[in-house]
């Protein structure tokens, strides 16, 4: 690994480049300290699954890779930490195929390797889950699979393996759903079921939980750790601290484009990791109380029909908001299942409501038995618990 700062460079794999010595950095406190991995981790004697050596991608206007090292070992969770514009993406993108660097050695399992595409990549044993999800809406979960799997994996009975595998690593999946219909948690565990069907040795995550709720996010912390005492070996992509400190065995901090510093994230704190990432201390944060202004936006009574089938009605939305206000809106999203069956018996709702007055279809059988408690109604749940008997 090259010398990126005034700091001399340590070959043990959990060194610290560019901070401050072990007596000037402050020691997280138990309540800080993130929660304990549920496995001992890699083997540090283990041979690297994974090594780049002296990667370089250049571009003709930025370097977006400068020689960058990385070792990763069987069943270790490294984390690859930087600013937006580090090149984190770029060569994760380098080991899957989908870019090839300029410069540099890429060894898979002791051997020198060039990944030609995907394709290639997913034969050696890596997988990716991109940050943003390549799902086709109109198709159903199982028809977004078959295509990235070979012959063999995609034949036979795909929709059994696809419900196996899913709750083997607490995914359930149900290969018949269309993507549509799917919240943004649920489309993110078809990317991650792809990825395990083609039994991979090396998942690459790349910004996971950017979109996901704290549940979503510790329900696939607690599939990643599962994955990692499998011995999968994991490529972490994030900038968000705590979420590193809490599951990562290792960090490689990028920051343009070079490798700054290599740590243990459980024995740092947001503080040292931000010092890493940025090269600076990082600013102190204060909340400053903002006087609000005039009345800008002032809705009342919003009544607003779906303008898609799959959506949803406005009824009764009335909020203010003033000049230098920063106003928030959240939501409990609907039930995927009472979305799907509410649309085949929408036309004889419309039919069989009186104007000005909605409610659930009686008649409409699929609509009950599928129904949960979140949408429907506690008055409703006893007709339900009926239909389904």
């Amino acid at each position: 690994m090259h010398n990126a700062g005034p700091h001399a460079q340590s070959d043990h794999p959990d060194a610290v480049v560019d901070a401050p010595t072990m007596s000037q950095r402050s020691v997280p406190s138990a309540a800080s300290a993130p929660p304990a991995l549920h496995h001992a981790g890699p083997d540090p004697g283990a041979p690297p699954r994974l090594q780049l050596k002296g990667i370089s991608k250049v571009y003709p206007t930025v370097v977006a890779n400068d020689r960058v090292d990385l070792a990763v070992r069987p069943g270790e969770i490294r984390a690859i930490l930087g600013e937006n514009g580090a090149g984190k993406s770029t060569l994760m993108k380098i080991i899957y195929g989908v870019t090839h660097a300029s410069a540099g050695q890429m060894l898979w399992e002791g051997r020198e390797v060039q990944v030609a595409n995907p394709a290639h990549a997913r034969r050696l044993g890596i997988g990716m889950v991109f940050q943003h999800f390549s799902l086709f809406e109109t198709l159903t979960v199982a028809e977004n699979i078959a295509p990235a799997l070979d012959r063999e994996r995609a034949g036979g009975d795909l929709p059994g393996r696809i419900r196996e595998v899913s709750a083997r690593y607490g995914l359930p999946l149900d290969p018949d759903r269309h993507v549509h219909t799917m919240s943004v948690g649920e489309r993110q565990r078809v990317e991650i079921v792809r990825c395990l069907l083609q039994d991979p040795r090396l998942l690459i995550m790349d910004e996971p939980t950017s979109v996901l709720t704290p549940q979503a996010v510790s329900k696939l912390f607690e599939t990643l750790r599962r994955l990692s005492a499998e011995g999968c070996s994991i490529l972490y992509i994030s900038h968000k601290l705590d979420e590193i400190r809490a599951l990562c065995h290792h960090c490689t901090v990028l920051r343009g484009g070079k490798v700054t510093g290599v740590c243990n994230p459980q024995q740092e704190t947001n503080t040292s990791l931000s010092r890493m990432m940025i090269g600076a201390e990082p600013p102190a944060l204060e909340h400053h109380s903002v006087a609000t202004g005039d009345v800008v936006l002032n809705v009342s009574g919003l009544r607003l029909e779906r303008e898609s089938p799959f959506g949803v009605d406005l009824d009764g939305i009335s909020m203010q908001v003033r000049a230098g206000e920063v106003v928030g809106i959240a939501g409990v999203p609907r039930c995927s299942r009472c979305r799907g069956c509410c649309r085949r018996c929408r036309e004889r709702q419309r039919m069989q409501s009186r104007p000005g007055r909605r409610r659930r279809c009686r008649r409409c059988r699929p609509c009950w038995r599928a129904a949960c408690s979140v949408c429907v109604p506690w008055r409703y749940r006893r007709s339900t618990q009926r239909l389904r008997r």
